[in-house]
C-alpha cells in the first residue's frame, strides 16, 4: 500500500473516562499513528478481544485509549530499519510490542520476561482499530491456510496457556496427572483444557458456570466439569482425585477462584496464577500452609515466541482449535459489557472495518 493511499484518520474503540463509569466508544476520526524506527503500520483484518481488557475499562490500570492485544493484519508501511520485504507479510500483534534486547532475559531469549518491556494497549495503542504501530521485531508470521478469526485468539490467550502448560512441564507433572482449571470455558481456559489434555494427556477438571460453559470444557477435553454455582467445587474434586489435583491453573480474575485454589491440591503440587483479579487483591495463601503443604506458587504472564510458533502449527493441524465468535466491529462495546458480566463462552473476535 503507498503512503499516500493509508488514511490520517481511521474507526477504532475508544476507552472513555476509564473507572466506575468507563464507556467504550466506537469513533471514526482516531488518527493513523506513523511508524518509527523498528516499527512497522499493520492494516488489521481482525482483533480477539481479551477479558483483561475489562480492566482499562475500570481504569485498574493506565491503559491507552485503544486496547486489544490480539491483532491480525497485513503489513502495509515500514519504518527505519526494517526491510521492505515484510511488506504484504500477514502477522500477528500481540501483548508484548517490544523488549529491551538487553537484560539476562532478553538475553536468554525469554523476552516475555523482559525487565523493562513495552506492552500493546497498555504502554502503546492497541489492536481494536484499524491500523496500528507494531515494532517489527516481535510480529509473528502467520501460515499459510490459518484462518485470522482462529489465530488472533492464540497471540494472547493460547500464548498465555502455551506458557502455564510450559510450568507444568517445569513442575514435572505425571502425564496422566489431574490438573484443575478454572474459568475452563472462557477465552483463555477452553484453550488451556485443549492444550492439557490434546498435547499433554492430561485428566482436566474444568470449572465454570453455566450449560455452555460445560458442554465447551467437556467438548475440549475436560474429564470433568464443576459448576462452581451449583456444586461444592472441593469436595468433588477430592472425590474425583482422591488427594487433590497435581496443579490447578487459575485463569478465572475471580477471587473466589483464588481463594478456592490452594484447597483443590494435593502436596507438592503447582498452583499457576494467570487470572487478573484487581491489583490491591493479594494471594490467599497463608505461608504455613505453603511450607506444609510443599505448593509451588508461580505466575504466567504469556509465553515465548518459540512457543507460539509451535502454538500456531498445531492449529493449523487442527489440534488446537479455538472457539471463536465473530463480530462486527460495532459490537465492541457490548462485548465489553459481556466480558465484564461474565457472559462469554469461548473467545469474541471482531472484523475490522476495510
Amino acid at each position: 500500500m503507498k503512503a499516500s493511499s493509508i488514511p490520517t484518520t481511521q474507526i477504532a474503540a475508544v476507552i472513555k473516562n476509564p473507572g466506575p463509569d468507563g464507556t467504550v466508544h466506537i469513533t471514526n476520526t482516531h488518527p493513523v499513528e506513523t511508524p518509527g524506527k523498528n516499527q512497522v503500520l499493520v492494516k488489521l483484518a481482525f482483533s480477539g478481544i481479551c477479558g483483561s481488557e475489562v480492566r482499562a475499562l475500570l481504569g485498574w490500570s493506565n491503559y491507552k485509549p485503544v486496547v486489544g492485544h490480539e491483532g491480525v493484519g497485513t503489513v502495509v508501511q515500514a519504518g527505519q530499519d526494517v526491510p521492505d520485504s515484510i511488506l504484504g507479510q500477514r502477522v500477528g500483534v500481540k501483548w508484548l510490542h517490544s523488549a529491551c534486547g538487553q537484560c539476562s532475559h532478553c538475553k536468554a531469549s525469554s523476552a516475555h520476561h523482559c525487565a523493562t518491556p513495552v506492552f500493546t494497549g497498555l504502554h502503546v495503542q492497541g489492536t481494536l482499530q484499524q491500523y496500528v504501530v507494531a515494532d517489527a521485531r516481535y510480529l509473528t508470521k502467520i501460515p499459510d491456510g490459518l484462518p485470522g478469526e482462529v489465530a488472533a485468539p492464540l497471540l494472547c490467550a493460547g500464548l498465555t496457556m502455551a506458557g502455564a502448560i510450559a510450568e507444568l512441564d517445569r513442575q514435572q507433572i505425571p502425564s496422566n496427572g489431574w490438573v484443575v482449571i478454572s474459568g475452563s470455558g472462557g477465552g483463555l481456559g477452553h484453550i488451556g483444557v485443549q492444550m492439557a489434555s490434546r498435547l499433554r494427556a492430561y485428566k482436566v477438571i474444568a470449572v465454570d458456570s453455566g450449560t455452555s460453559k460445560r458442554d465447551l470444557s467437556l467438548r475440549c477435553g475436560a474429564e470433568a466439569f464443576i459448576d462452581f454455582e451449583t456444586e461444592n467445587v472441593e469436595k468433588r474434586v477430592k472425590a474425583i482425585t482422591g488427594e487433590g489435583a497435581h496443579a490447578c491453573l487459575i485463569v478465572s480474575g475471580s477471587e473466589s477462584a483464588f481463594e478456592l485454589a490452594p484447597r483443590l491440591v494435593r502436596n507438592a503440587a503447582l498452583l499457576a496464577v494467570i487470572g487478573l483479579p484487581p491489583a490491591t487483591f493479594n494471594f490467599p495463601l497463608a505461608a504455613s500452609a505453603l511450607a506444609s503443604k510443599a505448593l509451588t506458587v508461580t505466575g504466567v504472564m504469556v509465553g515465548s515466541e518459540q512457543q507460539m510458533v509451535d502454538l500456531l502449527q498445531h492449529a493449523l493441524a487442527g489440534v488446537i482449535d479455538p472457539v471463536v465468535q465473530v463480530e462486527e466491529f460495532s459490537q465492541v462495546p457490548q462485548v465489553f459489557e459481556k466480558l465484564e458480566n461474565n457472559q462469554v463462552t469461548g473467545r469474541i473476535v471482531v472484523k475490522i472495518p476495510e
